[in-house]
């Protein structure tokens, strides 16, 4: 039998003559070139608009998670695709579900490991030029149209980030989350890095360049955890959790107190 690559557009799968050259985004992004009515933005708005509440309906019952990224490109065969996986297993046995881009490599390692542990494993998927659905250890999983949507489903429904050595769409997700944490959107969510001899050098240029030209302030770099140790990782994410729990507790008494007087 013949294998048929495949493109997938949100929840449509495309193959042979079907298959587009241009991505949803990018012809949302990319003003060239004429449009018709199923392209112009007030159309587009009710698509993305779908996409929330698919994205939002499927993901609310999820419970704790975390979200684990790393490279595509990473081979099975690679030390870091079985640390991803001993992660995803680790998080999984610590009562957490996984989400991952859904993809390859690093993605599909993490998914791997929860799933076999008996967790939740979520694949967010993206349409891309370059890539073939989700990976087959993704056991919930949605494809997304739009860049924007599926990373807010990253940020909504994780508990923490754990990034392992990955290239831009690592990098992307990773300051996404550092922005959010520093600006007080996300609070009590713990960020690490696995892998010292990978992140090492964004950490230390941070520090010599960014900080030393007052662009950052010292607070700023202890927002991120690094650590070649996925216990370690792991744990830190069971802590914030605890401490998370806590929180709640005690504005649900405040709250009972206050509607008690």
């Amino acid at each position: 039998m013949v294998e048929r690559a495949d493109m997938y557009r949100g929840p449509v799968r495309l193959r042979g003559s079907q298959m587009e050259s241009s991505t949803t985004d990018q012809r949302l992004l990319d003003q060239r070139g004429p449009s018709d009515w199923v392209h112009t933005d007030p159309w587009r708005v009710l698509r993305i608009q779908a996409e929330f509440v698919e994205g939002f309906g499927s993901l609310a019952e999820l419970g704790p998670a975390i979200a684990v990224f790393g490279s595509a490109r990473t081979q099975a065969d690679h030390p870091h695709y079985a640390q991803a996986e001993e992660c995803g297993r680790k998080l999984a046995e610590a009562g957490f579900s996984v989400i991952t881009g859904g993809g390859p490599g690093t993605m599909e390692a993490a998914n791997k490991g929860a799933s076999q542990a008996g967790g939740v494993s979520v694949g967010l998927g993206i349409e891309l030029p370059f890539e073939t659905g989700l990976n087959p250890w993704v056991d919930k999983g949605i494809n997304f149209r739009y860049f924007f949507v599926r990373k807010t489903m990253f940020i909504k429904y994780a508990q923490g980030f754990i990034a392992l050595p990955g290239g831009i769409g690592t990098l992307d997700e990773l300051f996404e989350a550092l922005t959010l944490v520093q600006t007080g959107k996300k609070t009590v969510f713990p960020i690490v890095l696995v892998g010292t001899a990978y992140w090492q050098g964004m950490l230390d240029w941070m520090r010599d360049t960014m900080l030393a030209d007052g662009k950052i302030s010292p607070k700023d770099l202890d927002l991120v955890m690094l650590t070649d140790d996925v216990d370690e990782a792991v744990a830190l994410m069971v802590e914030a959790r605890r401490v998370r729990e806590a929180q709640g507790s005690d504005q649900g008494l405040e709250h009972s107190e206050g509607a008690s007087s």
